[in-house]
């Protein structure tokens, strides 16, 4: 057994199969830094650190009836982390190049009417996704951007624990991340369309 594993990990494997949210609890608070870790040395980014270890789990519950069958878990929960780590950097890039594309299609002046076009809607949709955060998320996500303040800081502010701070962070970003992905996609399809005609 490796040095940090939970000792009775196998008994808890097959209880969370089984569905007991107590037993995928106790696997989810054994190995979340773990993951978490993982996740920021490969992406530098605590933002995506904190949506990965979300993402890893909520997979884990979604195929919580093959958990019991998992020989060695914090292998597989390593693979699984960098798997979805590199998938998500693969996709980021996608989009990049895309914004990119459409920028070499664009008029090279720094002022010109494209340029401007598209930073305002960018910002314009980021303000949109903020705003339409539940008041709670909104504060909190405008503390840890805006004023740069840590986990801890806005906890000890608001007078909650960290995990009701690190959780508002996280729904926060999903909501944004899939606000501006939808938004985005219809900006970038006027502009091909704007682009062609």
């Amino acid at each position: 057994m490796k040095i940090g594993a939970l000792h009775n990990e196998t008994e808890l494997l097959a209880q969370a199969a089984a569905g007991s949210e107590k037993a995928f609890a106790t696997l989810f608070h054994g190995y979340r830094d773990k993951i978490y870790s993982v996740a920021m040395r490969l992406t530098r980014s605590t933002f995506m650190a904190e949506e990965v270890v979300q993402d890893i789990f909520l997979k884990l519950w979604v195929k919580k009836e093959c958990l019991s069958d998992i020989q060695d878990f914090e292998d597989y929960l390593f693979i699984m982390t960098r798997n979805h780590v590199f998938t998500a950097l693969r996709r980021v890039a996608r989009q990049q190049q895309l914004v990119d594309d459409l920028q070499l299609e664009m008029p090279s002046s720094e002022d010109s009417t494209y340029n401007r076009i598209v930073n305002q809607e960018l910002e314009q949709i980021l303000q949109q996704a903020v705003e339409l955060l539940p008041a709670q998320q909104k504060q909190i996500y405008l503390l840890s951007k805006e004023q740069e303040m840590k986990r801890d800081e806005i906890a000890k502010l608001l007078r909650i624990s960290s995990e009701t701070v690190k959780t508002h962070l996280a729904r926060a970003l999903r909501h944004i991340r899939a606000y501006s992905k939808l938004k985005l996609e219809i900006t970038i399809s006027w502009l091909l369309f704007f682009l062609v005609n």
